[in-house]
C-alpha cells in the first residue's frame, strides 16, 4: 500500500496541474518559443574592410536567439560557419517579410545591399565562429561559445 501511495504521488508532481509552478525555466508547452526564453543578439555588418561584429558571442543551449546580418552593398560577401549552423536549430530566417524556414544552412551571401534575421535555438555546446571565407583576421570573424 506504501509503494502504491509513492507511485501516485509521484505521478501527481508530474502532472501539470500538481506540478511546481514556481520554476521558470520549466518551458512546458511551447515554451521553448515564448517571449521569456528569447534574446537578441548584436548584429553582423557585411561591409568591405569592416569588422563583422565587434564583440562575440556567449549563448546558452537550449535559448532562443534572433541576429540580424547587413549588408551594405559595397561588395559581394558571405558568411560560412556550418559547424555552428549545425550546433543549432534554426527557426526562420526573414528576408524582406519572407519567412523560410530551413532543415539546415552551411553559408549565407549578399550579392547586394539587404538584411535578413535569423532566429534560433542553440543546442549543442561547444565552441564556434563565423567568418568571411577565404580570410583569416581576427575581424572578418565572429567567434560563438554555446554554454
Amino acid at each position: 500500500m506504501k509503494k502504491t501511495l509513492a507511485t501516485l504521488a509521484l505521478i501527481a508532481c508530474a502532472l501539470p496541474g500538481f506540478a511546481d509552478t514556481d520554476d521558470d525555466d520549466g518551458f512546458g508547452a511551447a515554451g521553448l518559443l515564448s517571449g521569456k526564453n528569447k534574446e537578441d543578439l548584436t548584429p553582423i555588418i557585411l561591409s568591405a574592410g569592416e569588422p563583422l561584429n565587434a564583440e562575440g558571442w556567449i549563448l546558452k543551449s537550449g535559448t532562443y536567439y534572433e541576429f540580424e546580418i547587413q549588408g551594405d552593398g559595397s561588395q559581394e560577401l558571405a558568411v560560412v560557419g556550418p559547424e555552428f549552423f549545425r550546433a543549432i536549430w534554426i527557426d526562420e530566417i526573414v528576408v524582406e517579410g519572407l519567412e523560410i524556414r530551413p532543415l539546415g544552412l552551411d553559408s549565407i551571401e549578399f550579392d547586394e545591399a539587404g538584411e535578413m534575421e535569423i532566429g534560433f535555438v542553440a543546442i549543442k555546446p561547444g565552441r564556434y565562429y563565423m567568418k568571411i571565407p577565404g580570410t583569416s583576421g581576427e575581424t572578418q570573424r565572429i567567434e560563438i561559445t554555446i554554454e
